[in-house]
C-alpha cells in the first residue's frame, strides 16, 4: 500500500510563486520515479516533472526554466516561478515503481490575477 498526499497549493497572481510537496508513504521501493502531473479544467492529465530516486529530472517544454522539481527520499518538490494563467489546474503527485502508479488526490494551483 502506497500513499500520496500533496500539500502547497493555493491563488497565486501572474509571476508569482508556489511550492508543492508530496509526501510518500508505505511500501516504497529504492527504484522508482516520483513526478508531478496537472489537470485543467476540460483538458486531459498531463506530465510537467518528474525525478528518479537516483536524481535523473526532465521537464515539460511549458515548465522548462521556470519550475524546479526535487527530492528527499520519499518526498517531491515542485518549486514554481513566474506563473502564468495557464499554469491553473489541479496539480497531482505520482509514484511509479516495479510496473505500478500511484496517485496523490491532488491540490489545486490557481494563477489569477
Amino acid at each position: 500500500q502506497v500513499q500520496l498526499v500533496e500539500s502547497g497549493g493555493g491563488l497565486v497572481q501572474p509571476g508569482g510563486s508556489l511550492r508543492l510537496s508530496c509526501a510518500a508513504s508505505g511500501s516504497i521501493g529504492s527504484s522508482n520515479v516520483m513526478g508531478w502531473y496537472r489537470q485543467a479544467p476540460g483538458k486531459e492529465r498531463e506530465w510537467v516533472a518528474v525525478v528518479s530516486s537516483a536524481g535523473y529530472t526532465d521537464y515539460a517544454e511549458p515548465v522548462k526554466g521556470r519550475f524546479a522539481v526535487s527530492r528527499d527520499k520519499n518526498t517531491v518538490y515542485l518549486q514554481m516561478n513566474s506563473l502564468k494563467p495557464d499554469d491553473t489546474a489541479v496539480y497531482y503527485c505520482r509514484l511509479r515503481q516495479s510496473g505500478n502508479v500511484h496517485w496523490g488526490q491532488g491540490t489545486q494551483v490557481t494563477v489569477s490575477s
